[in-house]
């Protein structure tokens, strides 16, 4: 090996669960607003998620984040990133199925 061969790595699905998913769907449709800073806080609908754990994980996970750049504390609107939309179609192609 001379350095250059890429190593494959298997695909790793994001850990989320119930309350997660439906997170994820209200963000999708442009319910959410996230908070910014290192620890996103995650609104829905105005009101603040009762589970800002779950609210962190989906922001560290790389499934949510902020839809524009806004000042430390400020709320702006959550948008899903391509994985967080990945996860959301597959969860609705399973319950299809």
């Amino acid at each position: 090996m001379n350095g250059n061969e890429q190593t494959a790595t298997p695909a790793v699905r994001p850990l989320v669960n119930h309350r997660m998913l439906a997170m994820l769907r209200a963000v999708g449709v442009g319910r959410g607003r996230v908070s910014c800073s290192s620890e996103p806080d995650l609104f829905i609908d105005g009101l603040s998620c009762g589970d800002q754990f779950a609210a962190h994980a989906l922001a560290h996970q790389g499934l949510v984040r902020a839809g524009r750049p806004g000042l430390p504390g400020e709320l702006v609107p959550a948008i899903l990133t391509a994985e967080g939309r990945a996860v959301v179609t597959a969860q609705q192609q399973h319950h299809a199925a």
